[in-house]
């Protein structure tokens, strides 16, 4: 496993990042005993850095990692979020957010995170996140509640200007850099570097576009993304590759990005993650792939409130 300091946190994190968010079930029917199964063979093989939130499973996800981390919590780095609860239940306000870390410490089965973030927060009003949310996580990491405070979200140019003019040590984005888009690095990355914030970035699959599956029903992408995203994997599968390795190596290579966020719930997927480390991308295939996706990169979806959206 190769690791990488989170911005100023001091947290040397494993470059591949467990994801907690199927072991709520977000993307079907998990069994609970193989997730801890998958847990600790996450921990065994090296990575270190665990993400969650009580809007995964709505607070399944954290029961279940909260249970597979007893006994080896103090060997992981545990980030969890708040301000978020339901598909449509945001509050960023400061009783709640004080309300949903202790809520989230009794599932997590620890009495503090190493990382507390604010979840989705294009869905919340922007002055609150910077004037309110964020000083809430503030006080709760002098209780001793947290070690460190995040944001989280989809919209990069929001991200970036909440990272601006907030107090965070850590931004995490998903859907904005991978085979399908990089923008990324034309607004949140050099913020993140000017100001040593550690960057988290999640989703190298594009929401499930680079699998063999492709695209499930629900994916918020135009219809072009997807028909780009079953070429590259095509692409790939011509070239002896699978595109979900493909995709996450490519993420793994990024120079400021701490930690890449991949969603697992099974040893398989463990595996499957971790022997990417070992592998390059064939130049001959990057060229391919950035010709197929080319009509299409850089298309983002919007997310949130209007005035949040890119």
């Amino acid at each position: 496993m190769e690791y990488r300091t989170l911005g100023k946190t001091g947290m040397k994190v494993s470059i591949v990042g467990y994801g907690a968010s199927p072991l709520g079930n977000e993307f079907g029917p998990t069994d609970a005993a193989e997730g801890v199964r998958a847990v600790h063979r996450a921990i065994d093989e090296g990575i270190n850095f665990f993400d969650v939130s009580p809007y995964y499973g709505r607070t399944l996800a954290e029961e279940r990692l909260g249970a597979a981390l007893e006994g080896r919590r103090d060997t992981v780095f545990l980030a969890t979020k708040c301000g978020r609860y339901d598909a449509d239940t945001f509050d960023f306000s400061a009783p709640r957010i004080t309300a949903s870390i202790e809520e989230s410490l009794r599932r997590l089965r620890t009495d503090y995170v190493d990382l507390l973030q604010a979840h989705d927060i294009e869905f919340g009003d922007r002055q609150q996140i910077i004037d309110e949310t964020i000083p809430a996580m503030r006080k709760l990491q002098q209780a001793g509640k947290c070690r460190w405070v995040g944001i989280t979200g989809y919209p990069v140019k929001m991200l970036a200007d909440v990272a601006r003019r907030g107090a965070v040590d850590t931004v995490l984005s998903y859907c904005h850099y991978n085979l399908m888009i990089a923008d990324m690095d034309d607004h949140l990355t050099p913020v993140c570097k000017t100001r040593k914030i550690g960057l988290i970035n999640a989703s190298p699959l594009h929401m499930r576009i680079l699998t063999e599956k492709g695209a499930p029903d629900w994916h918020p992408a135009p219809q072009a993304v997807k028909d780009a995203g079953r070429k590259v994997a095509e692409l790939s599968r011509a070239a002896g590759a699978d595109v979900s390795a493909v995709a996450l190596r490519f993420c793994l290579d990024h120079p400021t990005v701490a930690t890449t966020l991949v969603g697992m719930s099974k040893q398989p997927h463990v595996e499957t993650n971790v022997a990417v480390l070992s592998m390059k991308i064939d130049p001959a295939l990057m060229r391919q792939i950035r010709q197929a996706v080319a009509p299409v990169f850089n298309a983002v979806w919007p997310s949130g409130r209007p005035e949040n959206c890119d």
